[in-house]
């Protein structure tokens, strides 16, 4: 029997938020679901920056069994015989009107999805599968919403991801060599662990003269183009992989821009996670770690309510929120109060992810309720 054939268009709009979660949803349906996938990506340039496997150039290329398509426009012509059985939009995207032709062509119709963001809202679970009818065509899209709660599509996670995170985490060499590898030293290393994923318009420079005047040491690791002035203003040169710098209690050093495997290492190797948008958001949820989560700003202000949604149903403690409204400015606060209250209550928040994340396994994984949904149109 054919297996089910699925396309996956991606436009890049948060630079790595949305192709890292395309890139890991087209794998997982890949390796553990047995589907065939085409993965339609605008901006291979982003793409490169998480798997440098990626050629640029290239029109057409497969990687870990994912055929990927250079999305270069709307135009071109498409027949019956190109669309898939499944057909997903991230995000609401524009996929090109020739290949949506093409699908009301196709005797079987195929199962047409949009899948939309991540959002601890309640309002979520009330849309979640909703149809809605083309408007000429005999063509019904699905809305499929990732969420915290059984009446969501749930959160994207690998079956073998922790079972992968808890040898690393046995293994008390793992970490170090993996720091070691991407150039921090092992003084640094013995410091409280920081990494700093985060939009440019995060009070970083804040937060670094709250760490660097406190009592304990501090190495925050940040990425490549991450808080870039920021950074270069704390380093006295440019932000650019290998440059360091202490001053106080505080060390920044700037890490090359690592692939996604990687990323989920540097994710456990560290004591906090700065993380932002909703790729990293989730992968810090799965890392086990205490995080805080940059939300990406919507005008007047949405993003806020977003926020305070989350931090309503995660529960992390009157620090974790003080801190996490300031960071995504819904707040005002003193930044070494806050740190001294966020860093006091760390192991708190780190006891409790593992009963997190059974709480929100418990809905399934995203990948697989995508494809049980997707059976049960058909």
């Amino acid at each position: 029997m054919p297996s089910l054939s699925l396309d996956l268009f991606c436009k890049v709009v948060d630079n790595f938020g949305d192709i890292g979660i395309c890139w890991r949803l087209a794998r997982q349906l890949e390796r553990e679901h047995g589907i065939a996938v085409r993965l339609w990506v605008d901006d291979l340039h982003a793409f490169h920056r998480i798997c440098p496997q990626v050629d640029r150039a290239a029109a057409q290329q497969v990687i870990d069994n994912v055929a990927v398509r250079h999305w270069a426009g709307q135009d071109g012509e498409y027949t019956p015989a190109d669309v898939a059985d499944i057909v997903i939009e991230f995000f609401a995207c524009d996929i090109p009107p020739g290949y949506i032709a093409a699908m009301a062509q196709r005797p079987v119709k195929p199962v047409w999805l949009n899948l939309e963001g991540l959002s601890a809202e309640e309002w979520v679970e009330g849309c979640h599968s909703l149809p809605s009818k083309h408007p000429r065509l005999p063509l019904t899209k699905y809305f499929f919403f990732p969420g915290f709660t059984d009446k969501t599509g749930g959160l994207l996670c690998e079956s073998g991801l922790e079972a992968e995170r808890a040898a690393f985490a046995a293994d008390p060499a793992a970490a170090p060599a993996f720091l070691a590898s991407l150039g921090v030293s092992a003084a640094e290393a013995a410091a409280l662990k920081v990494s700093l994923f985060c939009y440019p318009y995060a009070p970083v420079a804040e937060l670094f003269a709250a760490w660097r005047d406190g009592g304990a040491p501090v190495t925050c690791l940040v990425p490549e183009g991450v808080a870039a002035d920021a950074v270069a203003a704390f380093l006295g040169q440019p932000a650019v992989p290998g440059a360091v710098h202490s001053a106080g209690a505080l060390t920044v050093r700037v890490l090359p821009f690592v692939p996604q495997q990687d990323y989920d290492k540097l994710l456990w190797s560290c004591d906090l996670n700065f993380v932002r948008g909703e790729d990293s958001w989730v992968r810090a949820q799965w890392a086990g770690k205490s995080f805080i989560w940059h939300i990406y700003a919507q005008d007047e202000n949405l993003h806020h309510k977003k926020l305070r949604a989350f931090l309503q149903r995660y529960s992390g403690g009157e620090a974790f929120d003080a801190f996490s409204l300031c960071w995504n400015g819904a707040r005002q606060g003193s930044w070494p109060e806050l740190w001294q209250g966020l860093s006091a209550a760390m192991p708190e928040i780190s006891a409790k992810s593992s009963q997190w994340q059974q709480k929100i396994l418990a809905n399934g994984d995203l990948a697989t309720n995508l494809t049980k949904f997707c059976a049960s149109l058909t």
